[in-house]
């Protein structure tokens, strides 16, 4: 290979290799220097030799060569520390370990992985970084050319390196680079040599950048995208820009593509543009020739074109060449999508239609190899989100990876495409006072910093159909450098809106996108008369045991003209996978790996709708039912009609229905509907019974990601109130009780019950001598803090009730015709508490309990209920009540009423990355415990119940005033089946987990409770 003849016309030809100036090592505290001699961004692409590979943009492609697998790699806590002389030729290395790459270094042994959300992992002093503590990786890998590259440009590529890294080839030097998620590339052709040619690379954990990459993630470092050397030719395609819009009232295409050409010598070039459809033909074609490195592509039509959206992400293949006298020189493809975004009066619409943003926030995060993230994980992630009803994905807060663009190109999700830009540790817009004087988002200094970064996003992925919506950075003030880079975005591409939440409502954003709003804010503004779409970018958080109230959101959203939606916060918990020899596997958080004594911000990485391994959590079930795009309403119990509504417009889906009884399938079948209206034949209903319909709306025909039959859309409408439907009928007391001292005794049928009439106590409950309950029920008031909890401190100014249940006196004890009235002072609450035993007809057992709190200063209740213990072997629970999934009474609409079994032990929802209070259900008629001999205890509600049935005691869950780094592994099951019988539990909340408390109507807040329920031995 004759590089040594190129060398020497490339360095006179080319600006690129003006550069003479020798590393310094303090570009890496320098904003103002924000690269050396990295390419132009561009839009992602890969160079083919012909057109069929190009169209095909599959399997080998020869210009190509992957660096990725095993590099030499040596560690260093310090700079100083660091090898300083590894790029030099014949620098032996083999005493040096391996590295996989990509990889995140701290998870492969080297370094500790870091969690902070706001705070710096390092002091704060920008631009400067503590020379005292900055790791560093060196980096070394060998590799060869093909010789078929000889005259083509090599350029070097990296992904993404996190960190600020130094690039040297055979001992030269090739340049630098501090911005991570977007392409670092390089022009490496003069630094070539026949053979073997080393890399040699210095990254420096952080950096000046690092003050404008502060997202709420694990701090990671290292190489951790795909690295490749490629060929293209000296005359090339070096970007193009293609925009695939809708015209003619939106059932035409209009194609439009700027190409710029790059190499030394353009003359006598043209370029073609072909266009072909899903099947391969040619639907457009056209031939210019280069002037001046550029061709415009313009106005090319595609009549009844098959537009692209979410259900039908249908694409085309853009194929681009290059050719000189007939001949090809080079060639690109891109899969494009026509489609139209625009805002007009009517809000944010896609191809003319007011669309709705049911979103989620992603981090690409995998629980093994952090940062670095499969096609497999990938694929899982959009899989799960088309089968959840999630449309729109925020990359927050970076640029991900462009094979997940292409991925959401091909499947159909929106994406709201992010800057790497969050400077939330030197202050943000709208959450209180900051220096601006040293923020780096009102600096002239850094103004380069922050506009690259918007370039790199911008131009790598302009042509993907998939992004509807730039975003300028997060977190990241609002100053001089964001109206740059908004004057950039908007002169750069008219196609598609640009939003930025610290911007407010000021003119530099096209829509209001703020984050975790009250209702009452989403209220004003949906009656203000703003025009601009608000769209939520974070909303409704997700940590632990969280979404509580999500439906009232898009009451509200649903009720106004300028509001559209938003994304939750987040996909998925940021939990690292640890094996521990003594505990076993768990996903760690800030705090574990090695961290604890570093600045960590515990679990708060895991606000996921899906854990670590993407185990749904069961609020995801909410969120599916209320982001549906298939509305059932005005259900009328005397016709059997009912309306539907679709938010959809080309998807088809088949309807079903089921009428219970008394929670039992009284009939079932298939529906049409005539007019967006569906009807169904309703049996003579018969008072005493509680009847529900349940309709649902199922995937008609195979689409990629949701198979035939899958349930896109449900509702159910109950026939009378559950206050009317939850009545027990003959709770009769029994008369005549044996009295036997201090007791009253009861025996029939096998059934023997006694109370003591001095100390309240039931002192036997059996059938044919046995004993079901170890632990006789007792008043029960607490819950183990979830993470909701602890963002309002609630396990402080709650805790009173921990114990409320222990610290008790006795007060009397009442005698009646059947039973006994127990009478309590709950001395820690200063309350009132009685409970009523009453021995029905049969050997049932009524308990009744009141609470009446004296003290209006004590804090608001956890929970109105009791608890009870039963043997282990009482391991199956089945019962009446809203199901099957866990639900709270803020987050139960998607939990259907119906009769539901299953074993104790899966209960237990051990997906939560910290254990929390869990496993509860809501408006429950029965419930039952059985064993395998036939044994039941049935619980029966004279009002609505909620229970939970677990192996587990709240105290298991329940660190204490701080959180004590817990994890599922930290608690075991006992030999018992713990059961609490409640009448209420307060709402889970969400709206954010650092002080908003549950909404008003799912808080415990009366100073007096009552309810009862009725037990019985089967």
């Amino acid at each position: 290979m004759k590089f040594s003849r190129i060398l020497s016309g490339l360095l006179l030809l080319s600006p690129f290799f003006a550069y003479s100036q020798s590393f310094t090592f303090s570009e890496w505290e320098n904003p103002e220097l924000v690269e050396i001699n990295k390419l132009a961004p561009h839009a992602e692409m890969t160079h083919f030799s012909s057109i069929a590979a190009a169209k095909a943009d599959a399997g080998e492609n020869l210009n190509y060569k992957s660096l990725n697998g095993n590099w030499k790699f040596k560690y260093a806590d310090t700079p100083g520390e660091s090898p300083q002389d590894f790029m030099e030729e014949g620098f032996d290395a083999k005493l040096w370990s391996s590295i996989p790459v990509p990889s995140n270094w701290e998870l492969e042994g080297h370094g500790i992985p870091i969690y902070t959300n706001v705070i710096y992992p390092f002091p704060k002093n920008p631009p400067f970084i503590d020379h005292a503590y900055n790791p560093v990786g060196s980096y070394i890998k060998e590799f060869t050319v093909p010789e078929n590259w000889e005259g083509d440009d090599v350029i070097l590529s990296f992904g993404s390196i996190s960190g600020a890294a130094y690039i040297w080839l055979n001992g030269k030097e090739v340049g630098f680079t501090k911005v991570s998620k977007t392409a670092a590339e390089f022009d490496i052709t003069p630094f070539l040599k026949r053979g073997t040619n080393t890399l040699a690379v210095k990254v420096l954990r952080w950096h000046d950048g690092s003050y404008i990459e502060d997202q709420d993630f694990w701090r990671l470092s290292g190489i951790e995208r795909d690295v490749n050397v490629y060929a293209r030719p000296k005359t090339h395609i070096a970007d193009y820009f293609s925009k695939a819009l809708l015209v003619n009232n939106y059932k035409d295409g209009n194609l439009a593509v700027d190409l710029n050409v790059g190499g030394r010598s353009i003359a006598g070039f043209d370029a073609v543009l072909s266009l072909f459809d899903a099947n391969g033909n040619v639907v457009a074609q056209q031939s210019q020739k280069v002037k001046d490195g550029m061709v415009s592509f313009k106005a090319i039509k595609v009549a009844n074109v098959k537009p692209w959206n979410t259900e039908t992400p249908n694409l085309y293949n853009l194929v681009l060449t290059l050719n000189k006298a007939g001949k090809l020189v080079d060639a690109v493809s891109q899969k494009v999508g026509f489609r139209t975004v625009e805002i007009t009066d009517k809000g944010l619409l896609v191809n003319g239609n007011r669309i709705f943003v049911k979103g989620v926030n992603r981090h690409e995060h995998d629980p093994k190899t952090g940062h670095v993230i499969s096609k497999e994980s990938m694929l899982e992630d959009i899989r799960l989100m088309k089968l959840f009803n999630i449309n729109t994905v925020r990359s927050s807060h970076y640029p991900n990876d462009p094979l997940w663009l292409k991925l959401c190109n091909q499947y159909g999700l929106f994406v709201i495409d992010e800057a790497n830009v969050e400077t939330h540790g030197m202050g943000a817009e709208l959450q209180g006072w900051f220096d601006k004087s040293v923020h780096p988002a009102y600096l002239p200094e850094w103004k380069e910093a922050h506009l690259d970064r918007a370039r790199r996003v911008l131009e790598r992925d302009k042509n993907h159909p998939s992004v509807i919506v730039w975003s300028m950075g997060n977190e990241c003030g609002n100053g001089s450098n964001f109206q740059a880079i908004y004057d950039y975005m908007k002169g750069r591409d008219d196609s598609r809106p640009v939003q930025s939440e610290q911007a407010g409502e000021e003119a530099n954003t096209d829509i209001v996108t703020p984050m975790y709003p009250t209702m009452d804010a989403m209220k004003k503004y949906a009656s203000s008369g703003a025009k601009r779409p608000y769209i939520m970018c974070e909303y409704s958080h997700a940590m632990g045991n969280s979404n509580g109230n999500f439906k009232e959101y898009w009451d509200v959203i649903y009720g106004s003209d300028n509001l559209q939606g938003g994304c939750i916060w987040d996909w998925v918990d940021q939990g690292l996978e640890v094996n521990d020899p003594y505990k076993g596997k768990y996903f760690g958080y800030g705090g574990d790996l090695g961290s604890q004594n570093l600045r960590n911000d515990e679990n708060f990485c895991a606000n996921g709708l899906v854990s670590s391994d993407r185990q749904v959590h069961p609020a995801l079930y909410e969120v599916k039912k209320v982001y549906q795009n298939v509305h059932f309403k005005n259900f009328d119990w005397k016709t059997g009609s009912f309306d539907v509504a679709l938010q959809t417009f080309f998807t088809d889906y088949t309807y079903t229905y089921k009428l219970l009884k008394n929670g039992e399938e009284l009939s079932t079948g298939e529906l049409s509907l005539t007019g967006g209206k569906g009807k169904v034949n309703i049996p003579s209903l018969i008072d005493g019974n509680d009847y529900v319909f349940q309709v649902f709306a199922l995937q008609k025909s195979f689409d990629a990601m949701i198979p035939t039959g899958h349930e896109v859309a449900r509702e159910e409408f109950v026939y009378k109130p559950l206050k009317d439907v939850f009545l027990l009928k003959n709770v009769r007391p029994v008369s005549g009780l044996t009295e036997n001292g201090n007791l009253y005794i009861f025996k029939e049928n096998g059934i023997e019950i006694a109370l003591n009439k001095e100390n309240g106590s039931i002192v036997k409950f059996e059938k044919d001598g046995m004993s079901y309950l170890s632990s006789m029920p007792q008043p029960y008031f607490w819950r183990a803090p979830i993470d909701n909890d602890f963002g309002h401190n609630f396990q402080e100014t709650a805790s009173v009730w921990r114990t409320a249940h222990s610290s008790k006196t006795l007060k009397s004890v009442d005698n009646y015709e059947g039973g006994i009235k127990v009478n309590y002072t709950l001395n820690d609450v200063s309350a009132d508490y009685s409970i009523s035993y009453t021995i029905l007809e049969g050997g049932r057992l009524a308990v009744k309990s009141d609470l009446k709190i004296n003290d209006a200063q004590v804090s608001e209740l956890p929970r109105m209920g009791m608890r009870m213990q039963l043997p282990k072997a009482f391991n199956v629970v089945n019962y009446y009540g809203r199901g099957p999934f866990e639900n709270y009474q803020d987050r139960n609409t998607a939990s259907f009423l119906g009769v539901y079994q299953d074993l104790v032990k899966n209960q237990f929802v051990d997906t939560y990355i910290r254990p929390q209070e869990n496993g509860y259900r809501t408006d429950t008629k029965w419930v039952k415990l059985k064993d395998d001999k036939g044994h039941t205890l049935k619980v029966e509600g004279m009002q609505p119940l909620s229970f939970s049935a677990l192996h587990y005691l709240t105290e298991d869950f329940d660190p204490g005033m701080t959180k004590k780094q817990m994890h599922p592994t930290d608690v075991s099951e006992r030999d018992a089946t713990i059961l609490h019988i409640d009448l209420l539990q307060r709402g889970v909340g969400g709206d954010n987990s650092w002080g908003y408390m549950p909404h008003k109507p799912y808080r415990l807040e009366n100073n007096s409770y009552s309810y009862a329920y009725v037990i019985t031995l089967e």
